[in-house]
């Protein structure tokens, strides 16, 4: 059935999406799926709460950079992949409040499991004790999500490495250590 939701998603955006669409492609009958789901809000927040329990790690290349670079890179790739179900799920999420919430839990869980590289950037003593791994995490991931989901530009080869750099630098200068400034 999540597999029928992506792809519809992927061929026809959040405005195409039907639950008829869905039921059909999966081969089952509509009310199932309106029994089940609900809606096409409930079927989104299935698609992003499945996301959620595939396993991923956050990278981990040896160095605070390398692992905030291989994250951007990540985040670059799924964000710019086609058929753009990423890019669809994000815009659905302002339209449907049982996919806004789902993305919420699964932005979530993704900063909850990214965590572990400034715990083992503090471990190896690049950055100060108590440095809020949210905050650092957040900016670190930020340009790449601003330049792609609100600017709209072109993947940039760069990007990652050059958000991760910025990032990093102010990370080792202090900037996240501490209380978030008021």
């Amino acid at each position: 059935m999540l597999d029928a939701v992506r792809a519809e998603l992927a061929e026809h955006g959040y405005d195409g999406l039907t639950v008829d669409a869905v039921a059909a492609r999966a081969g089952v009958h509509r009310t199932t799926v309106y029994r089940r789901w609900g809606d096409v809000g409930g079927l989104l927040a299935d698609v992003y709460d499945a996301a959620g329990d595939d396993g991923w790690e956050a990278p981990d290349t040896g160095s605070l950079r390398g692992d905030l670079a291989a994250l951007n890179h990540e985040i670059q790739a799924a964000m710019s992949a086609r058929p753009p179900v990423m890019e669809a799920l994000i815009a659905a999420s302002f339209r449907s409040p049982a996919a806004a919430e789902a993305q919420r839990r699964l932005w979530e869980d993704r900063y909850t499991r990214c965590e572990v590289i400034v715990e083992r950037a503090v471990r190896r003593g690049e950055l100060p004790p108590g440095t809020d791994a949210r905050r650092l995490l957040v900016t670190a991931t930020a340009p790449v999500y601003h330049h792609l989901v609100l600017l709209r530009t072109p993947p940039d080869p760069a990007l990652p490495d050059a958000a991760a750099d910025a990032a990093v630098l102010a990370a080792t200068a202090g900037a996240f250590a501490g209380p978030p400034p008021a």
